[in-house]
């Protein structure tokens, strides 16, 4: 079975992070992830992946606090590599890529800014987790994703702080092999 689509439920945690005297921090929310890998031996695969989540880039700065509600569309690309063992219907994994985090204000009261626009962000993703086969053609996953991006000014020249940071995407869900 070289074909195989995953279904998965996923937190999504980012780091605060500060600079230049402006403090940024995202709320802590959940979202899913829906992923096609395409096996080219019992080794290797790639995989391309959405994900969607929702939640607020709070910013403090000197000139005052923003809160900005935002749907997070995620789109990325990885090689996966699968380690050769399978015990006790285990089969771990590591994963590195590319792709692009999408911030889309959602103009909510209370979320919403003025001028505020969608904004991409590119981002590397790397991360590994486990299948626990249930029958022939379905699995169990858990997963870990990690995320290196810039974080999003939504076109607002008072938030734009060029400051890196990390989204942790833990997830679990079911894989359909066929």
């Amino acid at each position: 079975m070289r074909n195989e689509v995953a279904v998965q439920g996923n937190g999504f945690f980012t780091k605060d992070s500060q600079q230049n005297g402006t403090s940024e921090h995202s709320t802590n929310t959940g979202g899913f992830l829906v992923n096609y890998r395409f096996h080219f031996n019992g080794w290797l695969a790639a995989e391309a992946s959405y994900g969607y989540d929702r939640n607020t880039q709070e910013s403090v700065t000197p000139g005052g606090n923003v809160g900005i509600q935002a749907n997070v569309h995620q789109a990325t690309g990885a090689l996966v590599v699968n380690f050769p063992i399978s015990v006790h219907r285990l089969r771990p994994y590591v994963l590195a890529g590319a792709g692009a985090l999408v911030f889309d204000p959602t103009g909510n009261a209370g979320g919403f800014v003025s001028g505020a626009r969608w904004q991409g962000r590119p981002a590397f993703v790397y991360g590994g987790g486990v299948d626990y086969r249930l029958v022939r053609h379905v699995a169990l996953r858990l997963e870990y994703r990690g995320f290196v991006y810039d974080r999003p000014d939504f076109g607002i020249a008072g938030l734009s702080s060029s400051i890196t940071t990390h989204t942790a995407e833990p997830s679990a869900g079911l894989v359909f092999h066929f």
